[in-house]
């Protein structure tokens, strides 16, 4: 099943996907358009083996969700645009919400591919105060700019202190944490007990739930 906003880049803010249904999964699903492509509202979310693309914000929302083994692709934006992957929205610090991208792939789509050098990539934006997001074991590659993440706007000091980005034992071309950003929400995770934190089994507690929906899953790291 594929999942196409044709409004196209010039049109702004164009949703593919909303999901706000606790439990939901996404199994082998295509996910495409440019700016806020898939909005994960609410609750908890599983996305496996799935292939989700766009330009500015393309993942959105304040779900507790994992993406697991899925493809994410980087689209050409407008000219003078920068590219941003996440921007999760958690606005209260106890809210057990975030996005966690896990043995997935980070790549530029064939669009921007050819011109992966006019345009800047990050990881991730705080939409919201506490927002927070973990990319783990995952291949990320050269578009990804070296600062990997953004604040929300240009000059702004919004949430630097207060997000938790985490990155833990990615690779590929664009993965050093050497220049990231040296924000304090920012977190170069070497301890797998933090990292398991952000696994299906602890986010979304996809253990006592996923067995029963027939799609492969891991638990842990």
């Amino acid at each position: 099943m594929t999942f196409i906003n044709t409004a196209g880049p010039l049109r702004g803010q164009a949703v593919s996907v909303r999901s706000s249904s606790d439990l939901s999964v996404f199994y082998r699903v295509g996910i495409h358009g440019f700016q806020d492509t898939l909005y994960i509202h609410s609750q908890r979310q599983f996305f496996r083996e799935c292939y989700i693309s766009g330009t500015i914000d393309f993942i959105f929302g304040n779900a507790a969700v994992v993406f697991q083994n899925c493809m994410i692709l980087v689209r050409r934006p407008l000219r003078g645009q920068a590219n941003v992957i996440t921007a999760q929205g958690r606005g209260d610090p106890f809210q057990n919400t975030g996005i966690t991208i896990h043995s997935s792939r980070i790549i530029a789509a064939s669009d921007l591919r050819p011109v992966i050098r006019a345009y800047k990539t990050y990881l991730g934006r705080p939409w919201q105060a506490y927002s927070r997001v973990t990319i783990m074991k995952t291949y990320i590659d050269n578009s990804i700019s070296p600062l990997g993440w953004s604040p929300w706007l240009r000059g702004s000091n919004f949430a630097l202190n207060t997000v938790f980005y985490g990155e833990y034992k990615n690779f590929g071309p664009g993965s050093s944490t050497r220049w990231r950003v040296r924000w304090r929400g920012f977190h170069a995770i070497t301890s797998a007990a933090v990292a398991s934190r952000f696994t299906v089994g602890s986010l979304i507690a996809g253990g006592s739930w996923l067995p029963s929906t027939g799609v492969p899953f891991k638990t842990g790291l």
